[in-house]
């Protein structure tokens, strides 16, 4: 069974930057849509970057030109670089990915239509 482990999170304060990993083990994240959310307590998950088979990214206009999404194919590993962090950005933020291919990858996506979800790292961002 493929699993998805995040980590990478932590406290900074605004301004500070974070690097999420999300590791799963024999699977070959490149050839589906991979994603990362986060939620903010009593909120629902909001789809935050997404990464295409074809190497294309889509931010969610609150994080454009602070956030990166990326992959290492050989390390079957999606990466989320956070920068220039604010305090509304405090979250549990999940990776996800597909087990087929979906008709679209965005992060306008809803999280339940990724059939494989991690289980979250904590990122806390104080003014």
């Amino acid at each position: 069974q493929v699993q998805l482990v995040e980590s990478g999170g932590g406290s900074v304060q605004s301004g500070g930057s974070l690097r999420l990993s999300c590791a799963a083990s024999g699977y070959p994240y490149s050839r589906y849509c991979g994603a990362w959310f986060r939620r903010a307590p009593g909120r629902e998950p909001e789809g935050v970057a997404t990464l295409d088979e074809d190497g294309t990214t889509m931010y969610a206009d609150s994080v454009k030109g602070r956030f990166t999404i990326s992959r290492d194919n050989a390390k079957n590993t999606l990466y989320l670089q956070l920068n220039s962090l604010k305090p509304e950005d405090t979250g549990m933020y999940y990776c996800a990915t597909d087990r087929i291919s979906y008709d679209y990858c965005s992060p306008s996506r809803s999280f339940l239509t990724f059939g494989i979800r991690g289980q979250g790292t904590q990122v806390t961002v104080s003014s």
